[in-house]
């Protein structure tokens, strides 16, 4: 039985994305953004004829009033004198105009120069901290764990699209503590984590092979390896081998749908939750339709591949994973079940997409930067040999292989902005006062690029984390921070690093050529909350004439 046939007797009706679509862009096109958003809502509701929505325009209209007073008038009453400092924002609206609608992680750098590293700006009353020093985000997100690991509540994404009983955006209770040890007995420590080498090391392979054979779908051939590792620890599900799975092709698009849903600015309701009352059908609430299709994707992701996973248990045929250790336990409540799907889920959408745009930045960085893949490829000559391919047991003694994977991460992160914690009560921190409620948002990029840590940040340079006094580990800041850091981290850490060792020792990776002409990539990178390398070409050639049967004789031993 496949997904397709569980979706069917379901009831689901789905569609999937093919190979040939393309990544969009995280914006959604049609939807304000905050830059302007506050005049666009002004303006749609004020141009809506009287008749027959009088009634409703002016209960909106009320409430709308009324819940911004009351979120202004809230701030006067606390002692703000001495909130981080930053732009000037407008009476009731706040910082709506200063808002960037993308690539927000480099207007807040920039507003670093001129307010200092820790920012304060407001939305409609709702403050918002900004940390653009790594110093300060281990102050408080570290530190200071127990006050600042809640979430803010995520109006469009965790509410009207349904992610809320994700991990990911679960308040600090004891669900998420719950949810986190499910984490930690899958994939938690790197001795967990090497019980699963030898998958991770079988898909790569297999990934190795794929990209042999049509190295231009590089980008689909990243996406089926991510996937089939993750869902196989989770759901025991193996996918299929050629052409388009029908499982990874809806993830794929839940997650650009995710990606979409959690842009900052890209959805007026989240600056407005009492939006979210509005009905689909009133005009200008098309974020009410958008929500209502993702929704029904998500749906279909997170239940689909679980009742298969429950009906091969039953049939006593279910791969051991994540989700049938737990739904073979005769004593599970409803609730444990509810949970384990939802974490299962979690680890997907944690896993599959921050793992594809990490191996993809790599193609990109050794198509723009030769002379350091000649030197890794060297490096893997000598210790490794050419009569076999690397394994995770050989990283030990491939140093720079592991320096220029963290110069892949630190040049350009997974996300340029950690996922938003929430203060559970006020604090004071360097002479500033945070309230309970404030919203605090890490600068992941600007640590990434602090000269001070990193000299010369904007060059690409794997050769700073090698020597007797090495940079910073990147890695300290891009899985996050505290008790919200991503439990995912080794499981992840091991399949970049395993890619990036396999592609270095079977191909060369270079620029594209075209009727003679070579073709430069632009090296740009989408926004949103994960940040993916546009689109590029590159060239992707076997090193030597064996590495085809050496690639095979490996699978075939798997």
């Amino acid at each position: 039985m496949t997904f397709a046939d569980v979706a069917h007797s379901s009831g689901i009706a789905i569609g999937v994305r093919t190979q040939s679509d393309n990544r969009q862009a995280v914006v959604v096109k049609g939807v304000p953004s905050y830059g302007y958003a506050y005049s666009v809502f002004i303006i749609v509701f004020v141009s809506i004829p009287m008749a027959p929505s009088l009634l409703t325009l002016d209960v909106l209209f009320a409430a709308l009033a009324l819940y911004t007073f009351y979120r202004f008038w809230g701030n006067r009453n606390r002692p703000s004198a001495n909130v981080p400092p930053g732009p000037s924002g407008l009476p009731f609206v706040g910082n709506v105009l200063d808002m960037p609608t993308s690539y927000e992680h480099l207007t807040f750098a920039k507003w670093s120069e001129r307010w200092g590293n820790i920012i304060s700006v407001t939305l409609f009353g709702q403050r918002f901290v900004l940390l653009n020093d790594p110093d300060d985000a281990t102050a408080l997100l570290d530190k200071r764990g127990t006050n600042y690991s809640d979430r803010p509540p995520f109006t469009m994404s965790a509410e009207l699209v349904g992610w809320k009983d994700s991990t990911t955006f679960m308040s600090y209770t004891e669900q998420f503590k719950k949810s986190r040890r499910y984490f930690s007995h899958a994939m938690g420590s790197k001795n967990t984590v090497k019980r699963h080498h030898g998958l991770i090391e079988l898909e790569n392979r297999k990934f190795l092979r794929r990209l042999l054979e049509t190295p231009e779908d590089v980008h689909e051939h990243i996406r089926k390896m991510a996937g089939a590792i993750i869902l196989m620890i989770t759901h025991g599900y193996t996918v299929k081998e050629e052409g388009t799975d029908s499982f990874v092709s809806i993830a794929d698009k839940v997650l650009d749908e995710f990606a979409q849903a959690t842009t900052p600015g890209a959805f007026l309701v989240d600056a407005l939750p009492i939006l979210r009352y509005i009905p689909s059908w009133f005009p200008g609430a098309r974020f009410q339709r958008l929500a209502a299709e993702w929704r029904k994707n998500l749906t279909y992701m997170v239940e689909t591949p679980f009742e298969l996973v429950r009906k091969q248990v039953q049939e006593g045929t279910a791969i051991p994973s994540v989700i049938s250790g737990v739904l073979e336990d005769e004593n599970l409540t409803s609730e444990q079940e509810y949970l384990i799907k939802w974490t299962a889920t979690t680890m997907y959408a944690g896993g599959a997409d921050t793992t594809v745009s990490a191996i993809y930045s790599f193609f990109l960085a050794m198509t723009l930067h030769p002379e350091w893949q000649r030197k890794a490829q060297k490096e893997l000559d000598e210790v490794v040999g050419v009569d076999r391919l690397p394994t995770l047991s050989d990283r030990e003694n491939l140093p720079y292989v592991e320096a220029l994977m963290k110069e892949v991460l630190r040049f350009n992160p997974v996300a340029n902005l950690g996922v938003p914690h929430c203060t559970r009560e006020d604090d004071t921190y360097a002479g500033y006062y945070i309230p309970k409620g404030t919203v605090v948002i890490a600068n992941l990029w600007a640590y990434l690029h602090n000269s001070d840590i990193y000299p010369d940040p904007l060059n690409f340079n794997p050769d700073r984390f090698l020597g007797s006094n090495p940079q910073r580990d990147p890695r300290d800041f891009t899985f996050g921070y505290g008790r919200r850091i991503c439990p995912g981290l080794h499981l992840a850490d091991a399949s970049v690093f395993l890619s990036c060792a396999l592609t270095l020792s079977a191909f060369d990776i270079s620029k594209a050529v075209e009727n003679g002409i070579t073709i430069e990539p632009s090296g740009e990178y989408t926004s949103g909350t994960i940040s993916h390398p546009k689109d590029f070409k590159c060239s992707i050639r076997p090193r030597t004439p064996r590495v085809a049967s050496l690639i095979s004789m490996e699978l075939g031993q798997k």
